[in-house]
């Protein structure tokens, strides 16, 4: 598994806690930066994690206003809450990051979902990454 694959299994973590809990996501970003310093061998991971939720943090408005837009009659609040994980921190890869191209980012976030979410999700989390990379 390449460090940039746990890296967004990490960032998923966070995400998925902190909405999850109710936390505040720079919070749970503290909390998981303090024990991340007591593991230095995975660092290569928490660098691209810590940079994937600060980039969910600092785009969220638009990055929950693009899925929402695209994401045909479903609500932010109806999905399943790893999807909505997924979907902001796919987003952002593909509206924010040019050095992940569109394509790697849905297909890695539809692999976690798969792996993590409900039988329907690969498919759900797919269609709406894919919308906003042809919108963007």
């Amino acid at each position: 598994m390449s460090a940039r694959t746990k890296a967004r299994k990490r960032a998923l973590d966070i995400l998925y806690q902190s909405d999850i809990r109710g936390d505040d996501l720079g919070v749970t970003l503290a909390a998981e930066a303090k024990r991340a310093a007591n593991e230095p061998a995975r660092e290569a991971s928490w660098l691209y994690a810590r940079e994937i939720v600060d980039g969910v943090i600092d785009n969220r408005e638009e990055i929950d206003e693009q899925i929402t837009t695209v994401a045909k009659d479903w609500s932010l609040a109806r999905m399943p809450a790893v999807d909505r994980a997924l979907l902001r921190m796919a987003a952002w890869e593909i509206l924010y990051n040019d050095a992940v191209p569109a394509a790697v980012a849905i297909d890695e976030a539809v692999e976690l979902a798969k792996e993590f979410s409900t039988d329907d999700s690969g498919s759900f989390v797919h269609g709406v990454l894919a919308r906003i990379a042809r919108s963007s």
